[in-house]
């Protein structure tokens, strides 16, 4: 996989690139996407993705709607094929087979199961059409009923089932030919929030079980950061950045990256030497190659800001302390969000969000003034208009 440094990104610490880079617990890739561009007529829909993907690997295609990651699982599927590039499964090359001919189980948002078979008779459609003995397909459509936690469900019909129940039959199916790579196309986004919690962690243990490579295509980061080794976090037809969820979410490499997975301040900023200017103060930053003045978005998450009570910091204790008033909090059960106004930053509102714990020590109520501090590692910057 190639990766691109690109001038003027915040730099990752060199233990994360050294653990990204070559690795002898890193295994050789089993799906292999090359150089893949997909047009239709003049807008390119995927522009130039290279990307290895290894055997029992669980990834995610994370982005916004309209990013290219539904295109791009088509293309791996020959659902849609690719306009120029090449994809290998397997040591492979099936750019231009047919999907009967390639090596996948795929599962759908709408489930697609038939509703006029039962769920055992759904489960088989794909085994039967590989001639297997009757008493063979038996045995693995009770297997997979059991696999899926739902034994005793083979004789009902799609439509006397749940959403979430529908969705397990769906994924049932999928892996009942035992296929090399497991395609999941936003399998949980039409069920409700907690069924949707408690089938993607069914989801990725099955997945661990039977040590099938996975892709499956999210707009939710929630499901991308708690299910996938690895995220590809695509927006406008490229790939922003691949990485572990730690990564993707400590280090994001780009602003669009900051901002799309979890909550972002962003400030318009001016670089300095190992520093950053935000309205009428200078912070300590993360390690930036701009020149100096050079227009930057300086970018922090909310839980990154520590709170101090107001004047307890000595003077010089730290260059990223500022003195700020709470003008606004909510409630959001685990966490207090807050909005700061302070002197130091002019017009711009920093959002914090504060533990339940830090609230209650430092009495934090709206028109509180409070200290807080920026992390200089955890102050990132970006390019002006990235």
């Amino acid at each position: 996989m190639r990766h691109e440094t690109l001038a003027g990104q915040p730099r990752i610490p060199t233990e994360v690139s050294a653990m990204t880079a070559a690795s002898p617990n890193v295994k050789p890739a089993y799906l292999r996407i090359a150089n893949v561009w997909k047009a239709f007529g003049e807008f390119h829909a995927l522009k130039d993705i290279s990307l290895d993907i290894s055997e029992g690997e669980f990834v995610c295609f994370l982005g916004p709607s309209g990013c290219g990651k539904t295109t791009l699982l088509r293309a791996i599927a020959g659902l849609d094929l690719q306009t120029r590039g090449s994809i290998q499964q397997g040591g492979r090359d099936v750019s231009t087979l047919p999907p009967s001919q390639r090596d996948y189980g795929i599962v759908f948002q709408s489930y697609a199961l038939f509703p006029n078979l039962t769920i055992a008779k759904n489960i088989a459609f794909g085994l039967e059409n590989t001639k297997r003995p009757r008493a063979e397909i038996e045995a693995r459509v009770t297997e997979l009923l059991k696999l899926v936690g739902l034994p005793d469900q083979g004789n009902k019909y799609p439509a006397q089932l749940s959403g979430g129940q529908q969705q397990r039959i769906a994924l049932a199916r999928a892996i009942a030919i035992s296929p090399g790579l497991l395609l999941l196309d936003e399998p949980l986004s039409a069920l409700d929030a907690k069924v949707r919690t408690h089938l993607r962690h069914e989801i990725k243990e099955l997945q661990r079980k039977l040590g099938v490579t996975t892709i499956m295509v999210t707009h939710d980061q929630e499901e991308a950061l708690s299910m996938a080794d690895r995220i590809v976090v695509m927006n406008h037809g490229v790939i922003e950045q691949i990485g572990t969820p730690t990564e993707i979410y400590r280090h994001p490499a780009t602003l669009f990256v900051a901002d799309f997975i979890g909550e972002a301040n962003k400030f318009a900023a001016r670089a300095s030497n190992n520093a950053v200017g935000i309205g009428a103060a200078s912070f300590s930053c993360a390690a930036h190659d701009f020149d100096d003045g050079t227009p930057v978005i300086a970018a922090i998450r909310p839980e990154d800001i520590i709170p101090h009570a107001s004047g307890s910091l000595a003077n010089g204790a730290t260059a990223n302390a500022i003195d700020v008033t709470i003008s606004e909090m909510e409630f959001l059960g685990s966490f207090w969000r807050t909005r700061l106004h302070g002197h130091a930053l002019g017009n711009e509102t920093l959002i914090a969000d504060f533990s339940i714990n830090a609230a209650r020590r430092l009495s934090l109520v709206q028109g509180v003034a409070l200290t807080v501090e920026l992390p200089a590692e955890r102050l990132l910057i970006y390019p002006r208009g990235a």
